[in-house]
């Protein structure tokens, strides 16, 4: 919603130059719009300094307006209308361990994994085992005396660094 600054003017002027705060209802502040209903615009003060300050307050109106429209198309909020934001989808553990492999060259640890999948080491050890004795992917021994699991689908050309 866009608030006018017209719309806002002629407000302020039909309810008796501000004394009644119908612009400041308008313009979502509710509570200032009493404390003017009640005290004639805030014993004829406030009336008529909101009428040098509108342009401002319809300003930030629409500030507020437009914060609040993107945070409810976002799912924020207690009230937000719409579906609630679709739930992440967790990642598969084998899944992560062949993200991981091709962003290594083929090569992954356990820990890398874990890392990567938000999965206890042991957890990411037992997988890549898994995969490994159904020959999808090697135990290999660094030159370091590492040992990581390779997927040759996802090897670099002439990169290998592991002892024979």
């Amino acid at each position: 919603m866009q608030y006018s600054l017209a719309v806002a003017y002629f407000l302020w002027f039909i309810s008796g130059f501000g004394m009644l705060g119908f612009h400041r209802f308008y313009l979502g502040k509710v509570g200032s719009g009493a404390l003017w209903f009640l005290t004639g615009g805030f014993f004829l003060f406030g009336a008529i300094t909101d009428f040098f300050r509108l342009p401002g307050l319809v300003q930030e109106a629409n500030v507020r307006a437009g914060v609040q429209a993107a945070m409810a198309y976002r799912g924020f909020g207690a009230f937000a209308p719409g579906p609630p934001p679709a739930a992440r989808v967790k990642e598969t553990p084998e899944k992560t361990i062949l993200r991981v492999a091709r962003t290594n060259g083929g090569s992954v640890t356990p820990g890398e994994v874990a890392l990567e999948g938000d999965l206890s080491i042991e957890e990411a050890r037992k997988t890549l085992d898994k995969l490994a004795s159904t020959g999808s992917a090697e135990m290999r021994v660094r030159s370091s005396g590492v040992v990581v699991y390779f997927f040759p689908e996802f090897a670099a050309e002439g990169k290998d660094d592991f002892a024979v």
